[in-house]
Order: C-alpha cells, then sequence, then structure tokens
C-alpha cells in the first residue's frame, strides 16, 4: 500500500489521490480537496446504514436457519414457512399498483431491444473491443465460429476458405431475405442496388427489377443513391447495413458485389468493477477507474501486438449516412455504457474513516463513477455516451428494498455534492438475491424515479439459494438446478413484475449470461429463449456473441411479445419460494457425490488460481470436460456454495473434499500447462490460490450470504503483499 494522505478524518492512498488530482478532476468543475470534503461528508452519513444493512442480512439468515432447524424433525411445511418469512419481515406485502418515472433515458435502453455486453474495466483493450461492438461483421461471427459447420470441406483453418464463405453468404443472405425481404425475390439473385425517389431498388440476375417488401425499412445509404457503397435498414428498431465493393476480395465475387452484412450488435454494455474483476486496492481501484474515465471523456486507447505489429485501440467515431432525402444523417458508433459498482459488503484499503477502517467499497464507487461521468456530461457530439444527460450505474447484490433505498439515497447526495442535477444518475436492479427476487415490486418502487434496468442473475442467484436455505437440507446436483420451479418461477416473475410496473417502452428487463464463449452455435439456438421472454436485453461474452445474438432480436419483436405477456397471470411466489432439496440423498450413489465433488472442486480450482496469482477476475476457464465456461465469482460462488451444503448434511467430508481439490489441482495445473505465468498447484498444495479455493468450500457456510468476495480479496491481498 502506497502512504496515505490526511484530508479531515480521511486517511487516503496517495496512489488514489494523485489519480484524482491528476487526471479525474481536470476538465470538469470538481476541485480535488472539495472531493474529499465531500467524500468524509457522505461516508459520515451513509456507512453506518450500510453497516447496520449487512447486519440485518446476517440477522434475518440467523432467523432463518433457526426455523429450519427447529422444524428439522417433522420435515419442510412450505405453508408455514412462508408464514414464518412473512412475520420476520422477509416477505414484505406489496402496496398499491404503480408505474415508473425515470426520465432523460437514452433510446438504447428504453426502446432499443438487443444483446448487451457485460465486460470487466479493469482491461482497457476488452473495455474498448465491447464500446465498439455497437455495430459487428455477420460474415466475420459466421465464418469464425461454430455457427457454420465444417462439414464438406467447410473447414476454419487456414487461409480463406471459399467454399465455407460461400455457406456464410448463403446464411447471412437468407437473414436478409427473413428479416429485410425483397417483395418478390431473395437477395442470392439480386445483382444491384440504387436508391430511387427515397426507395430501395434492385436490379436481378434476369436484369428484371424489385423492391422492398416493408419500403420503411430503407433508412440511408451511403455513396451515390444510383451506385451505393452501402444499404442501411432497419428491423425492430435494429439497423441492418448490407455493404457493397467490387474491389473488395469477396465484394468482387459477389453477384451484387455485398462485401459484407454488418448489424448492429451491442446496443448497451456494461463496464463492470464488479464480479469479473480482481481490485482489492487502491492500484486496482485506480486501474478500473482510469478505464471508466477514458471512456467518459472518450480518449482511452490500448496498443497491443498482433501479428508482428503494434496495433492502437481506441473509440470508433459515429457513423454517417445519407438518409432517404439524401441529407446527411449520423448513428452512434458505440454501444451504451452502463457501469456495475460493486454492491454493499465489500471494504478497500485504498481509503480509511475516522477509526483507521477501510471505507465500503460501494461507497467509494458512488463517488469516483459519478465524478468520472461527469466529463461524459460536458461532452457534445462526437463520442458522447448518453445523450441525454445520464449517467448508468448498475447496483448488484442487493437484498429487498431497503438496501434499494440505500442506494437510491446514496446516488442523489452524491448528486448534491458533485453538483449535478438530481435524478441525473440512474440506476439498474440486478434481481440476483432472493430477498429481492420476493419483494421484486418494492425494490422498483424505491427506485420508481431512477430505475432503468432490471434482469435475473440466475448463477448469484442460485448461490444465494442454496445458502439461504443451507439448514433446510441438502440441494440437488448443480445440474438439476435449472429444472427446478423456483428457477422458472423467477426467470417470469422478474418479466412479469417489469411489465406490472411500466418497463415497456421505458427501461430494460435482462436476461443472464452465456457461458460458453466458443458454442456460439448453441447459443443461436437456445437464446432466442430470452426475448421470446419478453426480455429486450441478454448478456453476452462478446461483440461475436452480440452479433449472432441480434439476429433474435430481428426474428422477435419484443414490444409485441411484451403486449401479449402483460396480461398474463403473474409467476407462483409459491413456486419461488420452493427450496430445491435433494428428496432421497441415499439416492446419489457414492460415484454420483464423487463426480459432483470433481465438477465443482475443478471449477473452483480453474477460476480461483487466476484470481489470487493473476489479479484476472473473469476469464475462460475449462471445465473438467475441457469446455471453455466464462466464470467469475458468481459461478465460483454456487460451486463453494454447494459443497458447503452437502459437506454441512454429511454427504461428503471434509478430507474428502481436501483430497478432491488436490486431485483436481492436477488436472487443472495441466489444464494450464501452456501458460507461461501460470504457477503450478501440485505437487506441494502450499500456495495462497490453493488455500483460498479451499477456504472457499470448507468455510462457505459462514461466508456472509455466501460470497466469495471476502475469501479472495484477503488472498489476493496475502499474494501481493
Amino acid at each position: 500500500m502506497s502512504d496515505r494522505i490526511k484530508y479531515g478524518n480521511l486517511q487516503v492512498s496517495e496512489e488514489l489521490d494523485n489519480f484524482l488530482r491528476n487526471e479525474v478532476v481536470p476538465g470538469i468543475d470538481v476541485d480535488p480537496d472539495d472531493f474529499w470534503r465531500s467524500f468524509e461528508k457522505v461516508l459520515d452519513e451513509f456507512g453506518g446504514k450500510n453497516k447496520e444493512l449487512l447486519e440485518k442480512r446476517e440477522k434475518i439468515q440467523k432467523q432463518i436457519d433457526s426455523w429450519h432447524l427447529s422444524n428439522k424433525e417433522q420435515g419442510h411445511n412450505h405453508v408455514e414457512y412462508v408464514s414464518f418469512l412473512r412475520e420476520i419481515g422477509y416477505l414484505m406485502d406489496e402496496g398499491e399498483d404503480f408505474e415508473i418515472t425515470t426520465q432523460n433515458v437514452d433510446d438504447e435502453i428504453k426502446k432499443v431491444a438487443g444483446a448487451q455486453l457485460v465486460v470487466p474495466v479493469m482491461n482497457a483493450r476488452f473495455s474498448l473491443n465491447a464500446a465498439n461492438a455497437r455495430w459487428g461483421s455477420l460474415y466475420d461471427a459466421l465464418y469464425g465460429t461454430d455457427m457454420i459447420s465444417e462439414e464438406g470441406g467447410a473447414e476454419r483453418s487456414g487461409p480463406y476458405n471459399p467454399i465455407r464463405g460461400d455457406k456464410v453468404i448463403e446464411f447471412s443472405k437468407s437473414f436478409l431475405d427473413e428479416t429485410v425481404p425483397l417483395s418478390s425475390v431473395n437477395y442470392s439473385e439480386v445483382t444491384g442496388f440504387s436508391v430511387e425517389n427515397g426507395s430501395l431498388k434492385v436490379i436481378t440476375s434476369d436484369q428484371s427489377s424489385d423492391v422492398l417488401k416493408d419500403q420503411s425499412q430503407l433508412v440511408g445509404y451511403s455513396g451515390d443513391s444510383d451506385n451505393p457503397s452501402s444499404i442501411l435498414l432497419k428491423n425492430n428498431n435494429l439497423h441492418v447495413e448490407i455493404q457493397i465493393d467490387p474491389e473488395d476480395s469477396v465484394g468482387r465475387d459477389d453477384p451484387a458485389n455485398i462485401k459484407d452484412v454488418v448489424l448492429e450488435s451491442a446496443v448497451t454494455t456494461i463496464q463492470d468493477l464488479e464480479d469479473s474483476v480482481a481490485a482489492v486496492d487502491a492500484e486496482d481501484k485506480s486501474l478500473a477507474y482510469r478505464n471508466w474515465l477514458g471512456l467518459m471523456r472518450g480518449d482511452l486507447k490500448e496498443s497491443f501486438m498482433k501479428g508482428g505489429e503494434e496495433m492502437t485501440r481506441s473509440l470508433n467515431s459515429d457513423r454517417t449516412y445519407s438518409d432517404i432525402n439524401g441529407n446527411e444523417m449520423t448513428l452512434p458508433g458505440r454501444s451504451v455504457l452502463l457501469v456495475r459498482n460493486v454492491g454493499h459488503l465489500m471494504t478497500n484499503p485504498a481509503i480509511l474513516d475516522r477509526n483507521g477502517n477501510e471505507v465500503p467499497e460501494g461507497i467509494m464507487d458512488a463517488m469516483f463513477t459519478i465524478c468520472i461521468g461527469k466529463h461524459d456530461l460536458q461532452k457534445d457530439g462526437q463520442l458522447a455516451n448518453s445523450r441525454t444527460g445520464s449517467i448508468y450505474i448498475v447496483k448488484p447484490k442487493m437484498h429487498g428494498p431497503e438496501e434499494v433505498q440505500f442506494t437510491c439515497d446514496l446516488f442523489a447526495r452524491v448528486e448534491e455534492e458533485l453538483g449535478l442535477e438530481p435524478l441525473t444518475v440512474k440506476v439498474g436492479i440486478m434481481d440476483e438475491e432472493r430477498r429481492t427476487t420476493v419483494n421484486l415490486k418494492e425494490c422498483i418502487r424505491a427506485a420508481s424515479d431512477r430505475v432503468i434496468f432490471i434482469n435475473t442473475g440466475f448463477l448469484d442467484r442460485t448461490g444465494d439459494e442454496i445458502h439461504t436455505s443451507m439448514e433446510a437440507g441438502p440441494v440437488i446436483p448443480k445440474a438439476q438446478m435449472k429444472q427446478q420451479p423456483w428457477i422458472n418461477a423467477y426467470e417470469d416473475w422478474n418479466v412479469d413484475v417489469g411489465l406490472e410496473t411500466g418497463f415497456k417502452g421505458r427501461a430494460q428487463i435482462g436476461k443472464g449470461m452465456w457461458a460458453m464463449p466458443d458454442e456460439m452455435l448453441g447459443m443461436y439456438e437456445n437464446k432466442s429463449m430470452h426475448p421470446e421472454a419478453g426480455a429486450n436485453c441478454a448478456w453476452v461474452p462478446s461483440p461475436t456473441a452480440a452479433t449472432l445474438h441480434a439476429i433474435h432480436y430481428h426474428q422477435v419483436s419484443v414490444p409485441q411479445q411484451q403486449e401479449k405477456l402483460i396480461t398474463r397471470t403473474r409467476a407462483d411466489l409459491n413456486d419461488i419460494l420452493t427450496i430445491p432439496l435433494l428428496d432421497d440423498p441415499s439416492s446419489l450413489s457414492s460415484e454420483d457425490i464423487q463426480a459432483e465433488l470433481d465438477n465443482n472442486c475443478q471449477g473452483i480450482l480453474g477460476y480461483v488460481v487466476r484470481w489470487v496469482d493473476l489479479g484476472v477476475g473473469c476469464s475462460k476457464v475449462p471445465d473438467i470436460n475441457n469446455v471453455g465456461l466464462m466464470e467469475d465469482r458468481a459461478t465460483c460462488r454456487i460451486s463453494s456454495q454447494h459443497i458447503a451444503n452437502w459437506l454441512h448434511h454429511n454427504l461428503c467430508s471434509e478430507e474428502q473434499v481436501v483430497d478432491t481439490m488436490k486431485k483436481m489441482a492436477s488436472i487443472v495445473d495441466e489444464q494450464n500447462a501452456g501458460d507461461s505465468e501460470y504457477v503450478n498447484m501440485a505437487p506441494g498444495f502450499d500456495g495462497v490460490a490453493f488455500s483460498a479455493a479451499v477456504d472457499l468450500a470448507i468455510k462457505g457456510r459462514t461466508q456472509p450470504s455466501g460470497y466469495t468476495e471476502p475469501i479472495l480479496h484477503s488472498k489476493r491481498l496475502e499474494f501481493k503483499s
């Protein structure tokens, strides 16, 4: 830790202070000394309340644990259980109906349904790639993934494969036929394009002509109207650009000289300070904030080597076209960015309070991310993020309406201290904790003038499900969890409550991540269920995935889906509160139990070793079958809580867990053999990372709400010391 500088009763890391003075405040009307005075005032006002809310979590958990233990002999009685949850205030009465009133929200959030990227903001290259993923090549996304079969000579390896290229073009033109159809011919028959009198005209191979089936889908073009270099179309509020170039290596062999089909892809992106990063001190937080600052100022750049050449990545400019009348028009070149702050739990040593204690990291994030957001509010035109003057913050891991209200009050106070208009800061509520789910309507009510987003975070939600009901009995194997009544009802409930409270046309209702970045065909075949479920955004792990998932929003009109769903009966609360217990533990063989332990331990180790040793908070980790999975703290939370549950209910022993960890550590070492930075855990098993993985399992039951952060943070700090 660097030297500290005293401001009032605060002790601030010199590194963080230098970052604020030299990088954050230049260019905005914030004095650094005033910032720290404001920080102390906000901390004094909210620090105590933050602690009280965490203590309330623990109190409620102890009450639930005691109820399960007291009723263990008579077996689980659902009716009595629900009644008990109401008695202790875990389950609250719903108030009268209402609709959200949030103002000054960008269309990308309130009106446009599309893919949403989530990216660790500590990695500048990833952050830039995500911000620039607003537009993506369909040709590239198809050619480079398993979306196109390699059968019949269509292999991906080696130089350009024309057989594979033909399949890409065939798929893309079929997509155009379905999405922006012509009146009487298919795009495969087109040999030329022109824009005449505000309408699209195509020439076909037999020299006849055709037009769009729906001419309102034509938005604009590039180049000359009689010989355009691109045609800009629109469907379900998403743009599709047909790029034309007879000189291009692909375009010259195409009958219509089409070189690519570009889709509006990641309409919004969450720049993440939470589950996908490993930020434990002033050094880490300064790096993360610095990248957010670069995005908000519009000057973030990152240089890297590729193919032996140095390349520099920066934010894309806006895109210009001619509209159907020939006048210049502009479309955003970048995804609209939200920033995910941390939750209420953790503290950070970057700043110490008047008693020498670490300050709540959530308060620190609020002050810094909002202050940095002022840079965007002062931009005019190019590279602006919000065109409505808003700062978008996603807040995770809140437990119930009181914690949502705390967040809104905190943001309001920070706005006041930093000289922002009230309600400038908007809030996204992650519905990923059980007490938030069952009280979702009241959570939304608490943020009714700020909320722009709710979503289902099924990974963390599963971790909380296991932890909350730890004393109820052993839970089912992980693979069975998605087929349980509670999770299907939870997914529907989120949409139902969002629509009930006026989200349609005003805010995002989101769905969770596709966790297999190499399995794009699987994503394409499965993820259409998210817009079909009424969600107007869903998480994807990469720009390529965003482009492919965008297809689903052309196939499904989310507003129409929402209109159908808005009248259905809300999902059953009793289903949500059905605990996923293992009815008969004896039905599991010793081999079944060991296989589950192997899977959980391997997942924990593969993730934790990179977190602790390398400071990587999100990575593609090979699972036990060598399938690459995107792992973050949420997936780690499920695995650790699952082991802790089975350990607590004697389905396995502590010795068995440790032995399994050692066995799987050797496998993880082998899976990382090609990484020069990787340090093996075996055969000594004496490294900090291995001890962290063991602690997550053995001590998982006693961790606050089952979170992984306390152990991971302490072990990373130990490794760095």
